[in-house]
């Protein structure tokens, strides 16, 4: 019951949480921009302070090694990623600084975030005194004022409902969690934050995608520019482009029969098509959703062929899996 009322929130009102699993890091230096357009599958180059981009960091295969938001300030350059690929991330970049004026420095460990994400969440911002926030195709980072703080608001990638992100020093990120359920915002655990992503079809990288990915076969288009100039690994992302597609792309599954486990294989007519990378049994008001993340051979896709794996058959899904089909759970009771 808990995880419905989490995911109704997160839906159809508003949901909060501490985003211990996210973290930063500031590029500086006079080189940074021109560095890091060479490091990054977006362009940086484009970037205006308060504006930001997701990235794909590749190797010179063109697989993935990582992902990246990139936003743009007067004087340096800030990425947030994973807390588990932060590390990583970090190390991959400063193998490559030569002779560039470029440093990397995580951000301070007293930073803390809080996430606000549902329809309602502009007007929770509103009413939690931090300003009209307009939508945003685009992640944006501006500071704003808050009882005497300055507090970073960023306007995160949101493919299904809104999402926004408050960043500052914990005791003042704490104070506004507590604010935030005090306006009616509903504390969400990181499972319901789990069902939000697979609803949305975002992958995430260590799940769904592996360092064997190639960018096109993620479906993040988000994540690449095709007329940057040279940065590592594009010779393979522009052969992909040049060629048409890829042999298998990433795609959303509605299963029926028993939940599978990540990495569960999909088959066609005996043969292996394709696997599940993400599963779970959602908890939706009227039916169950038994949801998977996964990849396939696009030849399997365009034949309609019947995609089996041990326990079920999964059923090509368009996501996002939008709100309109997604009714909200009258049980639940929200400001």
């Amino acid at each position: 019951m808990q995880r419905k009322t989490e995911l109704d929130a997160l839906l159809h009102h508003s949901g909060t949480t501490r985003l211990d699993a996210r973290a930063w890091f500031r590029i500086t230096g006079e080189d940074r921009v021109r560095w890091l357009n060479g490091m990054v599958t977006n362009s940086i180059q484009d970037l205006q302070p308060g504006q930001g981009n997701y990235s794909f960091l590749l190797n010179a295969q063109g697989r993935i090694q990582g992902d990246v938001t990139i936003f743009a300030e007067a004087e340096a350059l800030l990425a947030e990623t994973d807390t588990a690929q932060l590390d990583a991330v970090m190390r991959t970049l400063d193998h490559y600084i030569i002779m560039d004026d470029v440093a990397l420095e995580p951000m301070p460990e007293s930073r803390r975030g809080l996430l606000l994400a549902g329809p309602h969440s502009a007007g929770l911002l509103a009413a939690l005194g931090l300003g009209e926030e307009a939508a945003s195709a685009a992640p944006t980072r501006r500071a704003v004022p808050w009882q005497g703080h300055s507090v970073e608001l960023v306007h995160a990638h949101s493919p299904l409902v809104p999402r926004y992100e408050l960043w500052g020093e914990a005791e003042v990120v704490e104070a506004l969690g507590t604010a935030a359920t005090a306006a009616g915002a509903v504390a969400c655990s990181d499972e319901a934050l789990e069902l939000l992503r697979l609803l949305e079809g975002t992958p995430r990288f260590g799940i769904d995608i592996r360092d064997k990915e190639l960018p096109q076969e993620t479906g993040q288009t988000r994540a690449l520019h095709f007329a940057k100039g040279c940065y590592l690994g594009q010779e393979i992302v522009e052969r992909i482009r040049s060629r048409g597609n890829v042999h298998r792309v990433f795609q959303g599954f509605a299963l029926q029969g028993t939940l599978p486990a990540p990495g569960t294989v999909l088959e066609s007519e005996g043969k292996p098509v394709g696997e599940l990378t993400s599963c779970a049994d959602l908890p939706l008001a009227g039916s169950g959703l038994q949801l998977a993340l996964g990849y396939v051979r696009r030849e399997a896709l365009e034949r309609g062929s019947t995609l089996a794996y041990a326990g079920g058959v999964a059923r090509p899904l368009s996501l996002p899996y939008t709100a309109a089909r997604i009714q909200p759970d009258a049980t639940s009771q929200h400001d």
